[in-house]
């Protein structure tokens, strides 16, 4: 499973190395290293705004997330949602591969639609990754404070 931050930077190109650990995971915990890259569910902040960064899937989780939306039904979104997040999740997507060096290369509309610009972060999320600009992370970190379940019996139960 993706666990860990790791910081990095994007050049201008769009060139960045996907974390070592992340590589491993995607061969040793998914069986592939081919994934895919695209925007993540955007997170609303305190103020009324949004941030989104992208979110990397394992190959075969995708192809899972991908059959689940083309079915639809049993979801619980209306078919605009539903519509919305194909074109918002599915629509971007791309298949990539780090090459022999671990590098990997976002495409613009990604970075454009994540504001990655130099310094990125890694962040892992058990069965995906998630890649965010520092300052996009900045601030949805701040809002994860106060979203965070504080005394929720479902930590307790979790033993957190």
């Amino acid at each position: 499973m993706f666990r860990g931050n790791f910081e990095t930077n994007i050049d201008g190109k769009g060139r960045t190395s996907l974390p070592a650990k992340f590589r491993e995971v995607l061969v040793e915990s998914f069986g592939d290293e081919r994934f895919f890259i695209t925007n993540s569910n955007p997170v609303r902040l305190g103020d009324g705004s949004y941030s989104s960064g992208l979110v990397i899937y394992p190959y075969n989780e995708w192809l899972a997330l991908e059959e689940k939306l083309k079915v639809g039904t049993g979801l619980g979104l209306s078919s605009a949602e539903l519509a919305s997040v194909k074109r918002r999740i599915v629509a971007p997507a791309v298949e990539c591969v780090a090459d022999k060096l671990g590098r990997i290369l976002v495409p613009p509309h990604l970075r454009k639609s994540a504001c990655l610009e130099r310094e990125i972060l890694f962040v892992g999320m058990l069965n995906k990754a998630e890649i965010w600009s520092q300052a996009e992370w900045e601030k949805v970190f701040r809002q994860d404070i106060e979203n965070f379940p504080i005394d929720s019996p479902v930590l307790a139960e979790l033993g957190l």
